[in-house]
């Protein structure tokens, strides 16, 4: 394709190291979160990890706080086929991200030749990406350098058509974002509906329902207290080989969530995953069918799942720490657990049932955009697919 140069991304770029923040200053609030390898999307872009979240307590060189619409990369993967090696994300605020020595900034960018926007989406494509894998070091941990991502060969097309590819490639991830969000807000929103109902006990029709004293302190009359072994079977889940966890549509699930897929579910779903190793305690929904891996349980119970879920979200599950740490059945059953009346369990499933069902609507179109998006992305960039002609409303990419 006519009008393209080949350049070595140290003709139009720097990168800069972080800071090597130090851990005993590490917190779990405050007002600087340190941005980690552990936030960054394969596909590129940052993920918010919520609880698990790392604030800096201590000072700082302020240069290591990081703007909006600063470009960084992943310079360390601590995997050894380095999945996430030199993924980008955009910073989307300002004032609260810190730049730490395991990330790069990208500083001096000619943006006579390169758009930003473009320059994002190349390093989101897997023929810039295998390049930075390609010259890592490190036999497990896996490292880069800005010497060696200079070195980093592509192809630029003229800014107008760079802008041209940004514009359609970023019209995608404005969607799976919108998505994104109001999956959030559903969630968010069965949950408000969650802690009125069974914490506040402001369920309908509770004025006339006098509370009465339990072993758990006062509880709506007709409802019961006992322990989680009374309604729920922690099942283990089955070992799966990584290998095994590479295709189909059975979304495999370990402690830290979806960890792969597989062509055969072992439960048929919708379920809910708890985890038994590593992240001790955590709390997932499959809408459909899905494969626990043995670091998880699977829920087996005779209440509406949708209740147990967000009662599951809301206990304390400790690691045991013995000599096979993890999450032991004999603390999980022995937690307080308080059984509303089966009028009021059902009537919540009633009303959270459709709220799921419209997050998995969402989470399809999202994962249908995302699948598209990928398709378009490294057929763009290598100009197999001529924008140069198209008329498209670029918003302020062209500004």
């Amino acid at each position: 394709m006519t009008g393209r140069e080949r350049i070595r991304l140290g003709d139009v770029l720097a990168i800069k190291h972080g800071f090597a923040f130090k851990g005993e200053h590490f917190g779990d609030a405050g007002e600087y979160l340190v941005l980690t390898p552990g936030h960054f999307q394969l596909g590129g872009g940052i993920k918010f990890r919520g609880e698990r979240e790392k604030y800096y307590t201590a000072d700082f060189p302020p240069e290591f706080l990081l703007s909006r619409d600063d470009l960084v990369v992943v310079m360390t993967d601590l995997k050894q086929d380095a999945p996430i090696l030199g993924s980008p994300a955009v910073i989307p605020a300002d004032g609260l991200f810190l730049h730490n020595q395991r990330l790069g900034k990208v500083t001096d960018l000619d943006e006579r030749r390169v758009d930003p926007r473009y320059l994002y989406y190349l390093f989101c494509a897997d023929s810039t990406r295998a390049q930075i894998r390609a010259t890592a070091t490190g036999a497990t941990v896996r490292h880069t350098a800005p010497r060696r991502i200079y070195e980093v060969l592509v192809d630029l097309p003229p800014i107008p058509t760079q802008r041209l590819v940004g514009a359609i490639l970023s019209a995608y991830d404005g969607l799976i974002e919108n998505n994104t969000r109001r999956t959030e807000i559903l969630e968010e929103m069965a949950q408000a509906i969650y802690r009125e109902w069974f914490v506040e006990f402001r369920y309908p029709r509770h004025e006339g329902v006098p509370l009465i004293g339990s072993d758990l302190g006062p509880i709506p009359e007709g409802w019961g207290a006992g322990q989680l072994r009374d309604v729920v079977e922690l099942a283990y889940g089955k070992a799966l080989k990584a290998d095994d966890r590479r295709g189909g549509s059975v979304a495999v699930y370990g402690s830290g969530g979806v960890v792969g897929w597989h062509n055969i579910a072992l439960v048929p779903g919708p379920g809910v995953v708890v985890g038994r190793k590593g992240n001790v305690g955590s709390v997932y929904w499959s809408d459909g069918p899905f494969f626990p891996i043995d670091t998880t349980y699977y829920v087996k119970t005779r209440l509406p799942l949708t209740f147990v879920y967000f009662a599951l979200r809301d206990l304390e599950f400790i690691d045991s720490h013995a000599a096979v740490p993890g999450l032991s059945r004999d603390q999980a059953y022995g937690l307080p657990f308080v059984v509303p009346s089966a009028e009021v369990c059902n009537r919540f499933d009633e009303i959270i049932s459709p709220i799921f069902a419209l997050r998995r609507a969402l989470c399809i179109a999202t994962e249908n955009l995302r699948a598209t998006r990928d398709l378009l992305l490294p057929r763009l960039i290598s100009g197999e697919i001529d924008v140069s002609g198209l008329d498209i409303d670029m918003g302020d990419a062209a500004a």
